[in-house]
């Protein structure tokens, strides 16, 4: 392939996390043809041949993004992206309908029921790659602007400031069980608890020796992983469940 495709490998995502996608469609031959090209294209690829296989891989490994097909038995793709949509940790998922379905109609219902796009079969898995580093460059650059990212420095000592209140009162928070079990990387487990020091993503790369784009994908995975949506939250969410020492 020429290099726009597959640039050399100083310009890839070396020192980078690679994106992980869900991969859900029924047809063997065609889940594992896309799921080869994905992985070619450096993405690290989860597949499962229903619904209910995807919802399981959900709790074990969140993705940064979900592929999956419409038209599948039992649970078809509809009711799939509804049950992601109604748990606070997968609402802002983004995900991509596959279908032979191509009708305008077709496509509308789609949209309306909150996919991001919208691929009809056959396709070209390159045109699959596009809307897939498109959609997770917009969600990066999402988080970059409400703040997840570089937040100003008043928004850094507030944060900073409510996590040491938080760290010193530790003691009369209430710990409960966690409601639902929440699987954490040793990598993540690592962020949050450099998080609820109090360290900022460059602080955090510093010690463990990773880049700051790092840091953010690990803190925004945590947000989805735990339902919250600022660092405060997060630190006492952990607190509350015992999920950090």
């Amino acid at each position: 392939m020429s290099s726009s495709i597959n640039p050399p490998e100083s310009e890839t995502q070396v020192s980078q996390v690679p994106a992980r996608l869900l991969l859900v469609d029924d047809e063997p031959g065609l889940r594992e043809a896309v799921q080869a090209y994905l992985e070619d294209s450096n993405f690290t690829v989860d597949a499962a041949s229903n619904a209910k296989q995807g919802w399981e891989l959900l709790q074990q490994n969140l993705p940064d993004l979900v592929i999956t097909d419409i038209m599948m038995p039992g649970v078809d793709g509809y009711q799939f992206l509804q049950q992601m949509r109604e748990d606070p940790r997968f609402k802002a998922l983004p995900v991509v309908f596959l279908t032979a379905k191509g009708m305008k109609s077709d496509r509308i219902q789609g949209y309306q029921a909150g996919c991001d796009a919208y691929l009809s079969k056959p396709f070209d898995p390159e045109e699959l790659v596009v809307i897939v580093k498109n959609l997770l460059a917009r969600q990066a650059a999402l988080r970059s602007s409400t703040g997840d990212g570089n937040p100003d420095i008043a928004t850094l000592a507030g944060q900073i400031a409510r996590i040491e209140n938080m760290l010193k009162g530790k003691s009369g928070i209430n710990q409960t069980p966690a409601p639902i079990k929440i699987d954490l990387t040793p990598r993540e487990q690592s962020v949050l608890d450099l998080v609820a020091k109090g360290l900022m993503n460059k602080e955090i790369a510093r010690n463990l020796e990773t880049s700051v784009r790092n840091v953010e994908k690990y803190v925004s995975r945590l947000f989805t992983k735990t339902g919250t949506n600022s660092r405060t939250e997060l630190v006492r969410y952990a607190l509350e469940h015992g999920l950090t020492q």
